[in-house]
C-alpha cells in the first residue's frame, strides 16, 4: 500500500513558474488526450497538482475528484486565474472541510492543502458536475464541454444549412455529437468519425450517435497521427480559445488538418464566428471556396471548400 502512495498526479499544464510538477507524475485532465481518469485514481495519490478548469461547477467537480483520488495525507496543489475560478479558490477547498488560504502569484491564485481529516461535500459536487442527460437537449453532456447545455448558434447555422452528404466523412471538435447526427440523417453517409480533444465530449457523443456507421477518437486534430485520409467530406464548428484565450490559429491548422484528411474533389462544410481569419488559409488549401448560405446577418459564416 505504502508504495501506491508515492504515485502523483497532474491535472492540466500548470504554468511550471507556479508549481513543480513531480517527475512520473500521472496526467489526468480530459483535455489531454491519453490522461488517465481521476474517477479511477482510487486514493491512490500521495500529491496532486492541479490547474483548475474555470467553470464553477466543472471545477468543484474536479476539486472534488482531486481530493478523492488522494491518499490519507496526501497533498492537492491547485491554481487558477485569479479572473478565472483563482479568486474564489480557497473559499470551495474551506467549503470541503479543508484549511485553505490562496496566495496571489503570477496573475493567479494558489493553494496547498492536505488530506489530514473528513472532507465534506464531496460527493454532492462530484454528483453536480457528472455526465447528465440535458433534459432542453434530450442529450448526454457535462458541465466544461463546450456548449454543454445549449445548441451552438453556428452549429445549429450550418445543420439547418447543410446539404445531403454522402460517402466517408469526419467531423473535427465533434463535442457530444449534436452536428455528427444531423450529418448521419444521410443514408448515403457510409461512415463518420467523430474526433475531439475533450474525452468527456467524446464519451457523450458515444451516448448521443448511436449508429454503427459512427467511430471515436480522442485525439487533438492539431498533432494526432491516425486521422484517416481519402474522406469524401469533412465538416466542422471549429474551436477559436484555448486556455479561454483566442487563438485564430486553432481554426486555421483544422481547416489545413481537414485538407490533408480529405481526398481531390472533398469537401469541407465549415462554421465559424465571421470575425475569424480563414479566408487565406482556405484559399490557400482548397480549390475552390464558395459562401454556403448566408450566416452573416447572424455574425457567422458557412462555407463550402472543395479540394
Amino acid at each position: 500500500m505504502a508504495e501506491q502512495h508515492q504515485q502523483h498526479g497532474v491535472y492540466g499544464v500548470p504554468p511550471p513558474d507556479l508549481a513543480e510538477v513531480p517527475a512520473g507524475a500521472v496526467q489526468f485532465s480530459p483535455l489531454v488526450p491519453g490522461a488517465a481518469r481521476l474517477e479511477d485514481a482510487g486514493g491512490s495519490l500521495a500529491s496532486l497538482v492541479m490547474l483548475a478548469p474555470p467553470g464553477t461547477v466543472e471545477r468543484g467537480h474536479a476539486l472534488a475528484l482531486g481530493l478523492e483520488a488522494l491518499a490519507d495525507g496526501g497533498e492537492l496543489t491547485v491554481m487558477a486565474p485569479i479572473r478565472k475560478g483563482g479568486s474564489r479558490l480557497a473559499a470551495e477547498l474551506q467549503a470541503f472541510g479543508l484549511d485553505a488560504e490562496a496566495a496571489p502569484r503570477r496573475h493567479h491564485r494558489i493553494a496547498t492543502v492536505r488530506k489530514d481529516r473528513p472532507l465534506v461535500g464531496i460527493k454532492e459536487a462530484i454528483e453536480a458536475g457528472k455526465p447528465r442527460i440535458v433534459q432542453e437537449l434530450g442529450l448526454w453532456s457535462q458541465p466544461g464541454i463546450f456548449a454543454f447545455d445549449r445548441v451552438d448558434p453556428a452549429t445549429r447555422m450550418l445543420i439547418d444549412t447543410l446539404p445531403v452528404v454522402s460517402g466517408r466523412g469526419a467531423d473535427f471538435g465533434c463535442g457530444i455529437g449534436v452536428l455528427a447526427r444531423a450529418v448521419l440523417t444521410s443514408p448515403l453517409v457510409t461512415s463518420l468519425l467523430l474526433v475531439d480533444i475533450d474525452r468527456r465530449a467524446v464519451d457523450c457523443a458515444e451516448h448521443n450517435v448511436v449508429d454503427p456507421r459512427a467511430a471515436f477518437l480522442w485525439a487533438d486534430v492539431r498533432t494526432a497521427r491516425n486521422l484517416p485520409e481519402g474522406l469524401d467530406f469533412v465538416v466542422m464548428n471549429p474551436p477559436f480559445h484555448d486556455g479561454g484565450v483566442e487563438d485564430r490559429q486553432l481554426g486555421q491548422t483544422f481547416i489545413r488538418r481537414a485538407a490533408q484528411s480529405l481526398r481531390r474533389g472533398g469537401r469541407l462544410y465549415l462554421t465559424a464566428n465571421l470575425h475569424l481569419p480563414y479566408e487565406s488559409v482556405l484559399a490557400e488549401a482548397f480549390a475552390q471556396v464558395r459562401p454556403l448560405g448566408d450566416g452573416g446577418s447572424e455574425g457567422y459564416k458557412l462555407v463550402e471548400a472543395i479540394r
